[in-house]
């Protein structure tokens, strides 16, 4: 069990890296919201894990070949239910283009779960690498 919102985050952060998807979607509940703002194919806000991993996540990495995702994760600070997390996200598309990302998140960590999470990164850079 988790005693705090940083200690999920990290956890969620460290169950990233490692790429283990089933477990990650436990961090969520069904009403939790995912929004990522800009005007990607990829922004807005997504409702539950199925949308966030199932659609949202999906069509990201769809198009990132998997071998070459890399994340670094910088960090958190935490206030209250609030906990800001830092990475980034480095990867090769399956277009030869090379995805070099700097990731902020505000999560809401309510009872031990993901309640919400406001994700920001530069939308032009994924646009012209990733979406083009």
């Amino acid at each position: 069990m988790h005693s705090t919102p940083k200690d999920v985050v990290l956890d969620y952060m460290k169950t990233l890296a490692a790429g283990d998807m089933d477990r990650l979607r436990a961090f969520f509940d069904a009403d939790t919201t995912w929004t990522l703002a800009g005007d990607l194919p990829v922004s807005g806000t997504w409702t539950g894990p199925d949308e966030i991993f199932d659609e949202f996540v999906a069509t990201m990495t769809a198009r990132l070949v998997p071998e070459t995702v890399e994340m670094e994760f910088l960090g958190v600070i935490a206030e209250g239910e609030r906990v800001l997390a830092e990475w980034k996200t480095r990867a090769l598309t399956r277009k030869g283009g090379r995805y070099d990302q700097h990731c902020l998140a505000v999560f809401t960590v309510r009872d031990g779960r993901i309640a919400a999470v406001r994700e920001h990164f530069d939308t032009l850079h994924a646009h012209n690498v990733v979406f083009a």
